[in-house]
């Protein structure tokens, strides 16, 4: 069946985007064939879901020129057997892992090239793709592939925790991986501004070439160089020459260009120019890929109890749902019990304890009113001004969202007499999450807060 699955799979290849290929395909088998059920197995549940929803027809036209067909075509999340081994190589193994988990990058060393200071562990293998970040992780891929050529400069943004820096770091990986020899430099903004103001204060030379003479010159967390008029200028200039040079340019911030304060017009119409995506928070789905991913990475395969445990009680960010399960998985070799619900449940208690066990309704509107820094009253008033309106919609959308209220509920914690009113504002709200970035920040901001 391998060899079946195989021919497949290369056939496949030529007729799906690289990068689609690498993110669903690559790890996938043929689990079982008959005359009546075609099994292939995937890695995880958003790889099943993003098959059955988008390749479905493509997967059953590439089967049947193979000779494989069968009325039935699922997929099925393909369970990985532990293997065997000792407890002391379980230790060592865990414990360097978790190492490589928590401690800092080392600044200036990469495995492809000792002058760049990218971190060797962010690459596109361990990078978690969902419906929050597949854009943005496909167009990663495509600058990598062809840098300077496409989407130049790319702009990556998002809230706090996301994965931008994993993401934008993987770029470099896979140019330094097809290419040693290619000039790249990692950097902070704040380590830009620092670097700057001291080549002007020390009147140090040569800070100006440093960069300007890179391959890709990647760039975190833009959202820093708001007000600095005199590095804006430096940072102008130094874009200027990289691009006219066809240089890489890859920027990540926690807002788009355009929400960038006090930023020169010059500068962001420059960042408009290539690419700019978002990075969303991730739903359900993702953050148990997250979890079961980052466990299978440490050699623990978690009961799916568990994997649901974390992902529904860690919404915030990655970052912390990472946190968590390091937590877990620590404290389940010290102690020697198994990472399960149970022990997550005792070890994560006092994360759930300063969060509220119920989510009421009248915290959902008395958090937004105050996000939105008006009265609670107001939002449950008659009044159709504008700054009262938006708040009154996006508290409709979190009952709908968090609490998972009727449309006539919401309507009536509202003091709205037609539930229409609650179906638009939901409908609307949705809408402007994907399209609108302000709001977007706003809903994940009061979010945050709900379970803070």
């Amino acid at each position: 069946m391998s060899d079946l699955w195989q021919s497949v799979l290369g056939e496949l290849e030529l007729s799906v985007p690289d990068a689609s290929f690498k993110t669903w395909f690559k790890n996938t088998e043929l689990l079982e064939y008959n005359d009546e059920v075609i099994t292939i197995g995937v890695m995880n549940i958003f790889a099943k879901s993003h098959l059955e929803k988008k390749f479905d027809k493509q997967i059953r036209e590439v089967l049947a020129r193979n000779n494989l067909t069968a009325p039935t075509v699922q997929y099925k999340v393909a369970s990985v057997k532990k293997k065997i081994i000792s407890r002391e190589t379980t230790n060592s193994r865990r414990e360097s892992r978790l190492r490589e988990l928590t401690e800092p990058p080392l600044a200036g060393k990469s495995a492809k090239n000792a002058n760049s200071t990218l971190n060797p562990r962010y690459t596109f293998d361990n990078f978690v793709v969902g419906s929050c970040n597949d854009l943005a992780y496909t167009a990663c891929q495509a600058a990598a592939a062809t840098p300077g050529t496409k989407y130049n400069p790319l702009f990556i943004y998002g809230g706090v925790g996301l994965g931008k820096t994993h993401l934008i770091q993987a770029v470099g990986n896979e140019i330094l991986k097809n290419d040693p020899n290619t000039k790249i430099a990692y950097i902070s903004t704040e380590t830009f501004i620092k670097e700057f103001l001291d080549a002007v204060r020390l009147k140090k030379a040569g800070f100006s070439d440093k960069y300007r003479k890179m391959d890709v010159l990647i760039v975190d967390d833009m959202q820093f160089i708001a007000g600095k008029e005199k590095t804006q200028e430096e940072f102008f200039h130094t874009f200027n020459i990289l691009h006219q040079a066809n240089k890489q340019i890859i920027i990540s911030s926690d807002k788009p260009p355009r929400s960038i304060p006090t930023l020169t017009e010059r500068l962001r119409s420059r960042f408009e120019w290539g690419m700019a995506i978002d990075i969303q928070m991730p739903d359900f789905e993702t953050r148990c890929v997250i979890v079961e991913t980052k466990a299978a990475l440490s050699g623990i395969q978690l009961e799916r109890e568990t994997i649901e445990y974390l992902a529904q009680n860690i919404k915030t960010n990655v970052r912390e749902l990472e946190g968590a399960l390091n937590q877990l998985l620590a404290y389940s070799e010290m102690r020697g019990v198994p990472p399960d619900t149970a022990t997550a449940e005792g070890l994560l208690g006092n994360v759930r304890q300063s969060r509220p066990q119920h989510l009421t309704a009248k915290q959902i509107i008395d958090k937004t009113a105050r996000h939105f820094q008006i009265d609670s009253k107001e939002i449950t008033s008659s009044k159709r001004d504008k700054h009262i309106v938006v708040p009154r919609q996006i508290a409709m959308y979190l009952l709908r969202s968090e609490l998972h209220m009727s449309f006539p509920r919401i309507a009536k914690e509202l003091g709205r007499k037609d539930h229409t009113t609650a179906i638009h504002s939901v409908d609307k709200i949705e809408r402007a999450i994907k399209l609108d970035f302000l709001i977007r920040e706003q809903v994940a901001e009061i979010r945050e807060k709900l379970y803070a």
